[in-house]
């Protein structure tokens, strides 16, 4: 393969990946537009986040047995088509609860961008270049939270939040479109692939009754129920509350991103001196120390924009050492289920990430107590299950350096 071609290759799997988190992350700023518009309430603009959650939640696991069924492509596309009718949909509907339907589709759509583009890497590359090209879709995942609000804030001030759903058109049309005419079929269709639920359901079982799974799995998706909570509440804290600016939300959002993504790359060197386990261990008892700070203080009214700043950007520094690390832990014990466990993982995170969000927008509230109340308690269920499930699991299988610096 020529270099031009591999780079040409990654750069269409780059964009299929990023095509979910721009999708949640680039109309983050438009909450209290939508809500004005729709006339309804930031809180309940939020239900729209969650469905988009309970998509990608249920889309993992349907996708995975379709693209061993029919080959990688069909399923991409029909997962692109749909996902392009559903942000036509939003683009044009004028209620609330036609935004919340739409983007649960537009989510399901998402989902085959994602899965292909992971099934695809390991079809199209040498098995010793696989870390590296996973690395280059996880390092365009990491960035589309600093670029998506703050693009997402720019088109809402200057065209209204109906552009970022004209965009998000725009970007599945030309992914559909590469799809087709540039990037191979890399996998024939095998008619012998069951699509009955039995076996299905049958190797989704064996996976969990592994302990070092669901110990891992349940931190990683509890951890990722608080970072899920704040992407659900900051709308509605930093413009709602604190008064700021879509653009200026966008910056805060790009910036607290850093915290994040910063702290997973810097993970890759903590884990020369030491073990995985014992980095989430430490992340979770930080996280839950610095998420009882912040409830606390938020109940007191200690915190302004800067200190809910700070005080944020520490709670996701400890999510980045924690997350890489539990999603390389709860997939390490397999290797010929390794794929049904990481789409049990996934699903397990969103499904989580989904009821911390509901959880934010049910409480139709000025204030910033019940985000930051979710993040407390996911992290201190975290740390309560790193407790107990250490007992269970005992020396858990290793997780390699490679996978630890991955941000599932």
């Amino acid at each position: 393969m020529s270099k031009q071609r591999y780079f040409f290759l990654i750069l269409i799997l780059g964009t299929l990946s990023a095509l979910g988190p721009f999708s949640i992350d680039m109309y983050l700023p438009g909450f209290p537009a939508i809500a004005q518009d729709l006339h309804t309430t930031p809180a309940k603009v939020a239900l729209s986040l969650s469905s988009f959650f309970v998509g990608v939640s249920a889309g993992q696991l349907l996708y995975g047995p379709l693209l061993d069924r029919f080959g990688r492509k069909k399923p991409l596309y029909v997962g692109l088509l749909l996902y392009v009718a559903a942000s036509v949909g939003c683009y044009l509907c004028h209620s609330i609860d036609a935004l919340v339907a739409l983007r649960f589709l537009q989510a399901v759509g998402s989902c085959a961008a994602t899965v292909a583009a992971v099934a695809m890497v390991r079809d199209l590359f040498p098995v010793q270049d696989a870390p590296k090209v996973f690395s280059l879709l996880t390092l365009v995942i990491s960035v589309s939270p600093m670029l998506a609000p703050t693009i997402g804030s720019y088109m809402i001030s200057a065209y209204g939040w109906q552009s970022v759903f004209l965009v998000l058109f725009l970007m599945a049309a030309l992914m559909l479109l590469a799809s087709i005419f540039w990037l191979p079929e890399s996998y024939q269709p095998d008619p012998t692939y069951s699509l009955h639920p039995k076996p299905i359901l049958t190797t989704f079982w064996s996976v969990l009754r592994e302990p070092q799974f669901f110990t891992y799995a349940l931190t990683g998706a509890m951890t990722f129920g608080g970072l899920l909570a704040y992407v659900s509440g900051s709308p509605l804290v930093f413009m709602d509350i604190f008064g700021v600016s879509e653009k200026t939300y966008g910056w805060i959002f790009a910036l607290l991103s850093v915290g994040f993504i910063g702290s997973s790359q810097v993970n890759s060197w903590v884990l020369r001196y030491y073990r995985s386990e014992q980095i989430v261990l430490a992340a979770m008892a930080c996280q839950s120390v610095i998420g009882l700070v912040f409830l606390v203080g938020t109940w007191q009214g200690w915190f302004g924009v800067v200190g809910t700043v700070v005080i944020l950007f520490l709670f996701l520094c400890c999510l980045g050492y924690a997350n890489p690390n539990a999603s390389a832990l709860s997939i390490a014990p397999f290797s010929k289920n390794a794929g049904s466990a990481a789409a049990l993982m996934g699903a397990t995170q969103m499904g989580v990430g989904a009821l911390a969000s509901f959880g934010v927008s049910v409480f139709n509230t000025r204030t910033a107590v019940p985000m930051v109340a979710i993040m407390a308690a996911t992290a201190l269920l975290a740390l309560l299950i790193q407790l107990i499930g250490r007992r269970i699991v005992g020396q858990p299988v290793a997780a390699s350096e490679e996978a630890g610096v991955l941000v599932h």
